[in-house]
């Protein structure tokens, strides 16, 4: 384990390699008789960060289910210091631009109202809880405890179980707009596999190593998987990764590509090619969904995402300095 929060690799570590540590809460929400957290609009609420990939899948998903007036949410300030995620501050609230963005506000749960730190709800429900303090958090405001910590789950949770209490969109592309449809559920998985292992946590894997050899298994491997899903988007139908249609697939990838060329081309050293020039294919299907669709668009907040990773990763940029470019962040269709 690392010996401080803002050591991503321990710093007495041989190989060097990032390893992600697992999440800790995985209860459900289920709507079969008798479940402890059966799908019910406002009794849960998220915790995310705008800087943090896996928490920005589960606000797309909220976006895109229509689940606004559902599930509530607030947004941890993009800095991780020592003690992991903070809140937002009332008065950074009012005026800060660097906070601004919807959801940027301290937590508004009641039982979390004298909180400062993310890592106080984790305490609140385990005070023996040893491992990070991770974002996103779907918490029960009824029980008071954390359903999930998984982002992978609470998405399946977002487009299955809270389905009936969305207002939509009820279709995209002339489809009903289902994140994990039965008929694909098997290709789903098979993508889901090697994208996450080699784009979703490659980024991470080739940022944070510590050696110069586990920095460069990391990188080439990213690389070919970049590779592999450029010929795959090269080839199909499009708009989307499955074609005419919009799942899971689009929006796990969309949100380690939208962070690519901003920071995980420098911050990271993933600089074999970046995507606005290197891949045409996947750069015009990520231009689409964020321009063409608000949930993509509104949940991406390129001010937190380039200060968190700038100015909090001290173990790999120590001094803080958060580069300029790309200017702009994302080019226009």
């Amino acid at each position: 384990m690392a010996s401080k929060i803002t050591d991503w690799v321990s710093p007495s570590s041989k190989s060097g390699e990032f390893k992600r540590q697992q999440s800790s809460f995985r209860n459900f929400i289920s709507s079969a008789p008798g479940s402890r957290f059966p799908p019910e609009a406002g009794r849960y609420h998220l915790y995310v960060s705008y800087a943090c990939p896996w928490a920005t899948r589960t606000l797309i998903a909220r976006k895109l289910k229509g689940l606004e007036d559902v599930i509530s949410f607030s947004v941890v300030h993009w800095h991780m210091g020592p003690n992991g995620w903070r809140f937002v501050t009332s008065e950074e609230a009012e005026g800060g631009e660097d906070v601004k963005g919807e959801g940027g506000v301290p937590a508004p749960v009641e039982a979390h109202k004298s909180f400062t730190h993310l890592r106080e709800i984790y305490w609140s429900v385990d005070p023996s809880y040893s491992g990070r303090f991770t974002v996103p958090v779907l918490f029960d405001t009824k029980e008071n405890v954390i359903v999930n910590n998984e982002s992978s789950e609470i998405l399946r949770m977002l487009d299955g179980e809270f389905a009936g209490l969305g207002t939509g969109p009820a279709k995209v592309g002339g489809q009903d707009l289902v994140l994990y449809p039965e008929d694909l559920k098997e290709q789903i998985e098979e993508a889901n596999g090697w994208m996450y292992d080699g784009i979703n946590n490659g980024v991470y894997k080739s940022g944070f190593a510590t050696t110069q050899e586990a920095y460069e298994k990391a990188v080439v491997g990213l690389f070919e998987c970049l590779d592999r899903a450029e010929k795959h988007l090269e080839a199909g139908e499009g708009p989307f990764w499955f074609g005419g249609r919009l799942t899971e697939v689009d929006v796990r990838l969309f949100v380690t590509i939208i962070r690519f060329d901003p920071v995980y081309v420098q911050h990271f050293k993933c600089n074999i090619r970046d995507i606005r020039s290197g891949y045409p294919a996947i750069h015009k299907w990520m231009q689409n969904l964020y321009w063409n669709f608000p949930a993509f668009k509104d949940t991406t907040n390129f001010t937190h995402i380039k200060n968190h990773y700038t100015k909090s990763h001290t173990q790999i940029n120590p001094l803080s300095i958060t580069p300029l470019g790309p200017i702009p962040n994302i080019l226009p269709l």
